[in-house]
């Protein structure tokens, strides 16, 4: 009797120690961990592009210029309201990004297939920008001058840099394109705005960089700033650029590729 009951108690774990219960395992596990490698490979590969892209946006003149021009200006406390300015020019771009990347997500997981359709939808915003870029480099224009308001202060600049900044984030279609990086990569809307929070500073390193050189040698370098403002920020007449404009187009033609083999 108690043999029996031995025997009647061994019977599951002959079941689960089965050959075939055992490679089925096996199997499962390696695909689990073929899984987590390959989103951990694509998440590491969209770190780096968002990397590049953000060094490739951080040329961004117009913030470039202002910081220029505030250390140029006879200001009482130009590092403090330099510093303000980029400030605000980081949290416009922080801002921008976090909202975007999190209302895509929000779509991605209400819509059934919703996340190809933002990825798409950015990857088309940022085609159309490259394009619009293209066609007004088929043309002379004359391009508007950064001036500073009569009266600037820390309170007053950080509104500045996010104005100026924010006023030429249409046309930033590298940031389109990072965050379609993030969504393609699954990544969490908590990590995906840590990326982005680096990805503003680093948008904001050139000037960051500039700040510090103007502060530190600001006797030696006044005409290079000179120099970089009347380059970046000076009103000026922009003349037709047709290899240029025919770059813009290519890239665009690229993107819009990239786009719908999603």
């Amino acid at each position: 009797m108690q043999s029996e009951q031995a025997d009647h108690r061994s019977q599951p774990a002959e079941r689960f120690d089965h050959p075939g219960e055992r490679l089925r395992r096996c199997a499962l596990l390696r695909r689990g961990l073929v899984y987590r490698s390959n989103v951990s490979l694509c998440r590491g590969l969209a770190l780096t592009t968002i990397v590049g892209l953000a060094a490739v946006d951080s040329l961004n003149p117009a913030t470039i210029a202002g910081v220029t021009l505030i250390l140029l200006a006879p200001l009482r406390r130009p590092g403090i309201i330099a510093l303000a300015y980029v400030a605000g020019a980081y949290t416009v771009v922080l801002a921008t990004g976090a909202a975007l990347f999190a209302g895509s997500g929000e779509l991605g997981e209400a819509v059934q297939g919703g996340a190809a359709l933002v990825r798409r939808g950015a990857l088309l915003l940022a085609s159309v920008i490259l394009v619009a870029g293209g066609v007004r480099r088929l043309r002379t224009r004359r391009r508007a001058a950064v001036v500073l308001p009569s009266r600037l202060g820390p309170w007053t600049a950080a509104p500045l840099g996010m104005l100026v900044t924010g006023a030429d984030l249409p046309n930033a279609f590298p940031y389109l394109i990072a965050i379609e990086r993030l969504n393609a990569a699954h990544v969490p809307t908590g990590a995906g705005i840590v990326v982005l929070a680096f990805y503003a500073l680093v948008y904001c390193l050139p000037c960051l960089l500039l700040l510090f050189a103007g502060l530190t040698w600001r006797a030696q370098i006044t005409s290079r700033l000179r120099r970089v403002y009347e380059h970046l920020g000076a009103e000026r007449v922009q003349p037709r650029s047709v290899p240029i404009a025919l770059g813009l187009f290519l890239l665009a033609a690229a993107v819009t590729a990239l786009a719908f083999a999603l």
